[in-house]
């Protein structure tokens, strides 16, 4: 016989509803970057969001927090430079060149599959056989995606390694902070340097292109606006919230939906291919993620 007036297991409301944000916010980035690229060069699109951003978190990086020294300030520029510089330009010059940003936003999300493999070498690591099968799986769906929004788009094959060396430039980022252990800063002191990295590269990057000049329109203003509220402010806000609250395999698992929501928002908004077929690799793709990075369980000590 139970007893009646033993306390109901409480029913956590907010995950549903940060998870929602979550993955809202995190597709707005390739999005906004997706609808200024028609008329407006994609450095000078990232120098300002980058600038913008860190602009606005300076007063908050100087007074609150640790105190920054030369040597959390270097180290911040170098995590910044692969994870902000070479991550943004890379999936940001792939939509300029034509890529989906559906496909592009599934490549960047095989962000774990990129860290496990890098761990092997710097942080002696080695990958399981669920790891490599999830690996495999990863790629097969990738190639789904690939070869069909290829074939209904006109888009250079080159274009493809843009986003992928973006990723792996971010997985080195992450795997190098585990290895060199740095100084220790908060998030929006972190966020605001690695932001003021990426612009003064973006900039000296857009040099020979015709600078940084923004166009005067108010579209662009309030693109920006959306990039650096919503994608930067909300997409690494709502990370963090969530993960401070949940463990860290399920925040990551509710990323893995956004690829699918920009692959619908994208072919709405901006007429981009979507077919069966590319939601078919995009399930597989995610799949394969899912495996490859699942915590490995330590193995059970012999009697």
């Amino acid at each position: 016989m139970t007893d009646s007036t033993a306390p109901r297991p409480r029913i956590d409301l907010a995950f549903p509803l940060l998870s929602a944000l979550l993955v809202l916010a995190w597709s707005t980035g390739f999005l906004g970057v997706r609808g200024l690229s028609d008329s407006t060069p994609i450095l000078t699109i990232l120098f300002w969001r980058s600038l913008m951003s860190g602009l606005i978190l300076l007063p908050f990086a100087l007074t609150l927090g640790p105190r920054l020294d030369a040597r959390a300030v270097l180290e911040q520029a170098g995590f910044g430079t692969f994870s902000m510089f070479l991550y943004l330009g890379g999936f940001s010059l792939a939509i300029g060149q034509g890529v989906p940003t559906g496909l592009v936003a599934l490549i960047t999300d095989m962000l774990p599959m990129g860290v496990a493999l890098l761990a092997g070498p710097i942080l002696n690591q080695r990958l399981t056989p669920r790891q490599w099968l999830g690996m495999g799986t990863g790629v097969a769906g990738v190639a789904l995606v690939s070869s069909e929004g290829l074939r209904l788009g006109d888009v250079p094959l080159w274009a493809l390694l843009l986003p992928v060396a973006g990723t792996m430039a971010f997985a080195l980022s992450a795997v190098l902070q585990r290895r060199l252990r740095p100084a220790s800063v908060a998030v929006h002191q972190s966020l605001c340097l690695q932001c003021l990295t990426a612009a003064a590269l973006f900039g000296l990057t857009s040099l020979p292109f015709g600078g940084i000049a923004p166009p005067a329109t108010p579209e662009f203003a309030l693109g920006i606006g959306w990039l650096v509220l919503l994608a930067t402010f909300g997409g690494y806000g709502t990370y963090y919230l969530c993960l401070s609250r949940y463990p860290a395999a399920r925040v990551t698992a509710v990323l893995y939906l956004s690829p699918p929501v920009t692959m619908a928002v994208a072919h709405l908004a901006f007429d981009e291919p979507l077919s069966p077929l590319m939601l078919i690799g995009t399930a597989v793709t995610l799949a394969g993620v899912t495996l490859a990075a699942a915590p490995v369980r330590p193995p059970r000590p012999q009697p």
